[in-house]
């Protein structure tokens, strides 16, 4: 893999957490978003490795899910397993040949041994734990066994796993984050498993050889690693190898300070993107509006990252996607892009109902967003109803109007002939006129005429303002709509 310049430099890989189920987590995501954008500042690579060993909970597709959902972040990945590379494959269960390849050298060096323990005893040993009141650990039996009793039990064909070796003294190690730690984890653990009996290796040695063979630099997962890492570091003392530098993220909570669940509904991220949210990256980034993956990568200092647990407060989302959304929309190559997913999504929630094809030309749709900058959140807000006005005639039964006004013809009239001339494109201008218009008009209050005109373009009794409804609408398709509600006698 791809080394970049100066001591902090080099390759980086998604760590999503183990038990993945195929849909990309927020917190998924925030580690992802930390490797990126570290890999990106020291000129990197940033890699994504699948860790789907636990052959129960592999989901199909998952390694297409999680890739589109990186895309659609702006998160891409330099080699993945859709993209490979140089260290392909990027999936762990295509890997077992080498994992069974360096436990054998383990097992040769006697840094690890073959256990025969069953599962029957296994829970045993955890169920007395837990009624002494002591944290379950395997007892190390197997570590034990004379030739003889080994023998027998290759020889019967048991079933085994390969266990590593813990050593009673772990060195100290200096986290990206947390600082000086060291676990002696031999004091509190078993030796662990490290190769399975269905021949998949565990997260422990897995990552280790893949990390050493994909020539990893920096590793950066969830603090929920942090005791572990001792654990890891041991199995690099064992193979002779040099370590990566690791740092560990601080935990990713709800606001009241609550574990993010999946109970709770809305906490992968392609929900979100199904909901017509484009990125929310710069929510877990110090919560300053605006800012551009680029500007994350230019200001990214990892020792500013806090220990403590980081906070999200999803209530702000809509006011960061409406910045972001107004940005791209901004940006005239970004807005190409919209004008189309815009298009697609009238087409297909509005298809028939459409009076004209013209309300889904580029032109059209164009000067919806820019009008429209700045007041969405989302894409998907120009297809809801407070904004089908814009694609269909609305039908306004004409008590309503009579309610507001017994001037509708008279101000009808009026509105037409300011139409007959050329328009302006400013709503600040064209309210002006509108008020100016309105001193022609005797017995109705200006706000009664504003939502006479309001309910006659669009339906609504909210929404834009009149002036802004009738410079996106158009004066030709705003003086169909007004001869045909306001002026019930003129000819269309």
């Amino acid at each position: 893999s791809h080394h970049g310049e100066g001591p902090s430099s080099g390759s980086h890989k998604v760590y999503l957490p183990q038990g993945w189920d195929g849909f990309l987590h927020l917190g998924g995501l925030r580690t992802a978003l930390y490797n990126y954008i570290f890999a990106r500042k020291h000129r990197g690579s940033f890699i994504l490795r699948l860790e789907d060993t636990d052959q129960s909970r592999v989901v199909s597709e998952a390694s297409e899910s999680i890739e589109d959902v990186l895309e659609w972040a702006g998160l891409t990945p330099d080699e993945s397993p859709r993209r490979g590379g140089p260290a392909a494959p990027y999936q762990q269960s295509l890997r077992c040949d080498l994992y069974k390849k360096y436990t054998d050298l383990l097992l040769e060096k006697g840094a690890a041994y073959r256990c025969f323990c069953t599962p029957q005893r296994l829970e045993l040993l955890k169920k007395e734990a837990l009624r002494s009141q002591q944290t379950p650990r395997y007892d190390n039996r197997c570590r034990h066994l004379n030739p003889t009793e080994f023998a027998e039990k290759v020889s019967q064909g048991v079933d085994y796993v390969v266990r590593f070796r813990l050593e009673e003294q772990s060195d100290p190690f200096c986290d990206l984050i947390h600082g000086w730690s060291r676990h002696d984890v031999a004091s509190v653990e078993g030796d662990p498993v490290i190769l399975k009996s269905d021949g998949f290796p565990t997260y422990h040695l897995a990552n280790v050889v893949d990390d050493h063979l994909m020539e990893i630099s920096h590793v950066l997962r969830g603090a929920e690693w942090l005791t572990s890492t001792s654990k890891h570091l041991l199995l690099y003392r064992a193979f002779g190898w040099e370590p990566p530098q690791f740092g560990h993220l601080p935990l990713l909570l709800n606001e009241d300070g609550s574990k993010l669940s999946k109970r709770q509904g809305h906490i992968f991220v392609e929900e979100f993107a199904q909901d017509g949210y484009f990125s929310f990256l710069t929510c877990f980034a110090e919560n300053r509006l605006g800012r551009t993956l680029k500007e994350l990568i230019d200001e990214f200092d990892l020792s500013r990252v806090e220990r403590h647990p980081a906070l999200l407060d999803l209530k702000k989302l809509p006011e960061f996607n409406r910045v972001h959304l107004a940005q791209q929309i901004g940006d005239e190559r970004l807005r190409q892009k919209l004008v189309a997913e815009v298009q697609a999504s009238v087409e297909e929630v509005y298809g028939k109902q459409l009076p004209e094809r013209e309300v889904l030309e580029k032109g059209y749709i164009e000067q919806v967003l820019l009008l429209r900058r700045g007041h969405i959140s989302r894409l998907k807000d120009l297809v809801s109803p407070s904004y089908a006005f814009l694609w269909t005639r609305p039908s306004v039964p004409s008590d309503k109007l009579q309610a507001l006004s017994t001037e509708a013809d008279q101000i009808g009239r009026v509105v037409l002939r300011l139409l007959e001339g050329p328009v302006t494109q400013r709503p600040e201008e064209l309210g002006q006129q509108l008020r100016q218009l309105h001193q022609q008009i005797s017995g109705t209050k200006y706000s009664s005429m504003m939502k006479l005109l309001r309910l006659s373009l669009s339906g609504l009794q909210d929404g834009p303002s009149v002036a802004e409804m009738m410079i996106l609408l158009g004066p030709k398709e705003t003086s169909v709509r007004i001869q045909g509600v306001l002026c019930s006698q003129l000819a269309p």
